[in-house]
């Protein structure tokens, strides 16, 4: 087994600032051994979806031939944002261990971002949708459900 996945996180992390990034980083854990790992490459990509745990989990989902990852563990620099999160509930995911807690991450980051801020951003999921800062609408179309119907039939 790796010795302690959380702190090869770390490490990943210190190599992705002194190399112009953020200090978010990945590893996935499986029957001991690390199997993938992801920093994250917002700013040296200009990818909003480049986090670290998406990373990981793309590295990951290779190595293994299959989009999930049960059996897994992720652990990371720092607790996961809402789509991260998103991300490893869809993965399938056994369980995540992070070193610093959103809110004392807080601390770190700047001010309002277009439609959240460090502070409201996991509220504005729990919003039903109409209410949320970023503007959404449901436009209904039957023809659309027909097509998920369809795909439901096949699979």
């Amino acid at each position: 087994m790796n010795a302690d996945p959380l702190a090869e996180a770390i490490r990943l992390a210190e190599r992705n600032v002194a190399e112009g990034g953020r200090p978010f980083a990945s590893v996935v854990v499986r029957a001991g051994r690390v199997i993938a790992s992801g920093v994250n490459r917002s700013a040296q990509t200009r990818d909003p979806t480049a986090h670290a745990e998406i990373e990981a989990i793309r590295a990951a989902a290779q190595v293994l031939g299959s989009e999930s990852l049960r059996g897994c563990a992720l652990y990371t620099t720092c607790e996961p944002c809402p789509m991260c999160l998103g991300a490893l509930y869809w993965a399938e995911i056994d369980a995540v261990c992070f070193a610093l807690s959103g809110e004392e991450a807080r601390r770190f980051y700047p001010g309002e971002r277009r439609y959240h801020s460090a502070e409201t951003f996991y509220a504005q999921f729990a919003l039903p949708y109409a209410q949320r800062r970023l503007p959404m609408r449901l436009d209904a179309r039957p023809d659309c459900a027909r097509l998920f119907q369809r795909w439901r039939e096949v699979t």
